[in-house]
C-alpha cells in the first residue's frame, strides 16, 4: 500500500484502554474521532503542532452544529461565531497510525462569548495526547463587532451540556452558577 492508502486504514483500538479515556467521553458532551493521516507527521516522526489545531476545529464545528447551527459559510454572512484566540498544550507525541478522540466542551460563558476546551485522546497510547482551548466571541460581521450570544444559543448550550455553565463575568474570570 502506498502512505496515502495507509491513512484510510482504521486500526481497531480499545476505547477503555484507560480510566482518562473513560472519563474524557463522559465529561465532553462532543468527541470525534479522527484518523491520523501519514502526511499529517513531520520530519520529527509525530504529528505536526498545527494540526492539533484543525483536530480542535473539527470538534468544534461539530460541536456547533450539534447545537443547530449551521456550520460557518455563507449563512455566516451577516452574523456567527470568532475565534479571538486558541491554545494548546502538548502532552505526548502522536505517531502514525493512530486515531484521535477529540472531545469539545464549553468549559465557561458569557453575554457575548464562550470558553470552549478541546483534548486529544490517542487510542493507540490510550492517554491524553494534547489539550487546549478557545475563546469564541458572537460577532457581526457587518457591523464588525461583538454581539450578544442569542438566548436560543445559550439554551441549546446548557442543554448539550446537561448543567449550567459557570458564568464569565469580566473576559478571563468565572463566577460558579447560582
Amino acid at each position: 500500500m502506498w502512505p496515502e492508502e495507509l491513512s484510510q486504514v482504521r486500526i481497531p483500538m480499545e476505547r477503555d484502554s484507560c480510566a482518562w479515556g473513560d472519563r474524557m467521553l463522559t465529561d465532553y458532551p462532543v468527541v470525534v474521532d479522527i484518523v491520523v493521516r501519514w502526511g499529517d507527521m513531520d520530519s520529527l516522526g509525530h504529528v505536526n503542532n498545527i494540526l492539533y489545531l484543525q483536530y480542535f476545529e473539527t470538534a468544534r464545528i461539530d460541536y456547533l452544529m450539534r447545537l443547530g447551527m449551521d456550520p460557518p459559510g455563507p449563512s455566516w454572512q451577516e452574523s456567527g461565531l470568532i475565534i479571538k484566540s486558541v491554545t494548546c498544550r502538548f502532552v505526548a507525541p502522536v505517531k502514525f497510525p493512530d486515531t484521535l478522540s477529540v472531545g469539545a466542551r464549553v468549559a465557561s460563558i458569557g453575554d457575548d462569548r464562550l470558553i470552549m476546551e478541546h483534548a486529544a485522546y490517542s487510542q493507540r497510547m490510550g492517554s491524553l495526547a494534547a489539550e487546549g482551548d478557545a475563546v469564541i466571541v458572537s460577532y457581526d460581521y457587518v457591523n464588525c463587532r461583538r454581539r450578544p450570544l442569542s438566548t436560543d444559543t445559550l439554551g441549546a448550550i446548557n442543554a448539550l451540556e446537561g448543567r449550567e455553565l459557570p458564568r464569565l463575568t469580566k473576559p478571563g474570570r468565572t463566577t460558579q452558577p447560582h
